[in-house]
């Protein structure tokens, strides 16, 4: 196999990449990064085409799995308060939605919380259904809505307290979660956390190439989180998931 092959991949992937290798044959591993598309990395195309069947209702959101939604939500909220409203926090005046879908965690976590919110997501579809239906009269408090890929977007800087990433960092490449979580830290205010909350494998990474989601061992997103310059301040497992699932965790950075 060649090297420029090697290296296309290496490129995007850094450190997953032989953790990808060890569960799937290079060629067929290259075909799902690497091809062009429409323009677009197949990575990324895989995602937007799944996506577009996804319903914009709150099943959709979790994936048929929305008995967990009450318990996902309960942690983040309680995770939320160790970083907002006191001396030294974050403030509670912004905070950036980022893969938000419908807008569960922005209805659910952040408005109850934060003065305004901002919403990121790649489907429109999904935005128009936040704004028009799901969030009701906490609409008005939306202040912009962004329909951005998160490795298409540049947040404006120093405007949030607090920045919101759940269940979206699985669908970037590692090059691009790092490059755009240092987008991210020149978005946060003073005091201001970035919280990252994911799927974790219990080793190594997984590949799905249906979703294009890709989802990394704690360690493996930690060496991701070094090539910035953010800090991880706490790390906490959601409780409530069970046993047979993917673990979840939420990370702090700042």
């Amino acid at each position: 196999m060649s090297f420029v092959l090697h290296n296309c991949i290496r490129n995007d992937f850094f450190v997953s990449y032989l953790f990808l290798l060890e569960k799937i044959p290079l060629v067929k591993l290259y075909a799902l990064t690497s091809e062009v598309i429409d323009g677009e990395k197949q990575f990324y195309v895989r995602a937007q085409h799944f996506y577009q069947n996804v319903p914009a209702t709150e099943e959709g959101m979790m994936g048929d799995f929305l008995e967990l939604s009450e318990v996902d939500i309960e942690g983040s909220r309680e995770f939320l308060k160790k970083f907002v409203g006191g001396p030294g926090k974050a403030g509670t005046a912004c905070a950036l939605d980022c893969g938000c879908g419908i807008g569960r965690v922005s209805k659910n976590v952040l408005l109850p919380v934060f003065e305004k919110v901002e919403m990121a997501d790649m489907m429109e579809n999904f935005l128009i259904h936040a704004h028009e239906h799901y969030l009701g009269d906490d609409a008005d408090r939306v202040e912009t809505y962004y329909c951005y890929s998160l490795q298409d977007l540049t947040p404006p800087v120093k405007k949030y307290d607090v920045i919101w990433i759940q269940w979206v960092a699985c669908h970037l490449t590692d090059k691009d979660l790092s490059l755009f979580l240092t987008r991210c830290k020149a978005s946060l205010k003073l005091n201001g956390v970035i919280i990252l909350k994911d799927n974790m494998a219990r080793e190594g990474c997984r590949l799905d190439p249906d979703d294009s989601s890709l989802i990394r061992h704690m360690d493996i997103v930690k060496s991701i989180i070094h090539k910035t310059d953010l800090e991880i301040i706490c790390t906490q497992k959601q409780e409530g998931i069970p046993e047979s699932f993917v673990p979840v965790w939420m990370i702090a950075l700042k």
